[in-house]
């Protein structure tokens, strides 16, 4: 986002910002609004990682902080402490398959997480006077619009909320509790629903980097039931470029859209990032690397396909996806193949236990 000479600088509150997507938001506000105050703050679970900000470490406009958002005196404190004018709540459990062994976590966290940092911004909020400029983003996923069908229209703003799993579930009522403390308190909330993002810093866990990684590993490449679910694909930068014009310019009270215009079927994914992986990396131990695909028993209640409108966005606040797939993908696949160091360690035997329980 172009830097505006009369902009206020803003201080920010980024919750789960060692995660993935947080993490990538951290970088793109520390880049492109050097001097305002950015505080993170992140409970490290599984998926989060200090090492997502380790090159921002000499910032001196940047502090981390390891705590839960539900613990609600800390939240107090910072928001006191650090004059925070702007919230980006990413702070989720986001896994569906996880949210299928253990949806209390994702309620935990979702609903009641969400639920304190409301009320401990309202409490701010109302003790600054009300400020019309302050922010609450609460980043969301397209995942509470629930399933489409091949030739059903994608995603609006309007779509009534139909989730088909606890993760969805959770993030619905967070997003109602967002919502509601607009429409009663007047509290300058904003929220976005995004469809699935890619890119850096992605816990292993997930299609993308899984895939990658197993391929560098020459382990199978666990593709559920026939493969063809389709999901629209956004590329993490572009999300961030989305967020920060939401921040910026969007109308309190408003819900975005924010899609990459991607729709891809799973297993041509899949095949793309074989084909990348044969491409890019060296002594594969499996080449081609597409004999390595193996499907799997299909994921219980899984949805069908996500499609995103975007229109909304771009049509009021100007911001349209600049990454295709194919090249969002490749720059992925070139960032794992160079960061070897940071997901090696992330394959503990925590994570071998989960996907033996999930892919067995």
């Amino acid at each position: 986002m172009q830097q505006d000479s009369n902009r206020t600088p803003r201080r920010i509150l980024i919750t789960g910002g060692a995660g993935f997507i947080g993490s990538n938001f951290v970088h793109h506000w520390c880049n492109s609004y050097p001097g305002d105050r950015v505080v993170v703050l992140d409970a490290l679970t599984y998926a989060g990682n200090k090492q997502n900000l380790a090159s921002l470490a000499s910032n001196s406009d940047l502090k981390f902080v390891q705590g839960d958002i539900c613990d609600r005196t800390l939240v107090d404190n910072l928001l006191e402490s650090e004059d925070i004018n702007t919230v980006a709540h990413f702070a989720a459990e986001s896994h569906v398959d996880r949210s299928i062994i253990g949806p209390g976590a994702f309620v935990q966290t979702n609903v009641v997480g969400t639920f304190t940092l409301l009320e401990a911004f309202r409490q701010r909020w109302n003790k600054r006077e009300q400020p019309q400029n302050d922010r609450f983003l609460h980043v969301s996923t397209d995942e509470v619009y629930g399933s489409l069908e091949a030739d059903d229209p994608a995603f609006t703003e309007t779509t009534p909320y139909t989730p088909n799993s606890p993760y969805s579930a959770s993030k619905a009522g967070s997003d109602h509790l967002a919502r509601a403390y607009f429409h009663t308190y007047g509290m300058p909330t904003i929220i976005t629903n995004c469809s699935n993002n890619y890119g850096p810093y992605h816990f292993p866990e997930k299609l993308i980097p899984l895939m990658c990684i197993n391929i560098l590993l020459g382990k199978p490449l666990p593709v559920y039931g026939d493969g063809q679910n389709i999901r629209d694909w956004l590329y993490v930068e572009d999300h961030c470029r989305a967020l920060d014009v939401v921040i910026h310019r969007g109308k309190p009270g408003e819900t975005y859209n924010v899609g990459g215009n991607n729709e891809v079927k799973n297993i041509d994914l899949v095949e793309q990032l074989c084909e990348l992986m044969d491409e890019l990396a060296v002594d594969l131990p499996v080449s081609p690397s597409k004999k390595l695909i193996t499907f799997v028993k299909d994921r219980a209640g899984h949805d069908r396909r996500y499609a995103i409108d975007a229109s909304k966005i771009k049509r009021e606040l100007g911001w349209t996806p600049q990454e295709t797939v194919a090249g969002g993908l490749r720059h992925t696949v070139k960032w794992y193949l160079a960061n070897r160091d940071w997901w090696q360690p992330l394959l503990s035997d925590e994570y071998k236990s989960y996907y033996n329980q999930v892919y067995s």
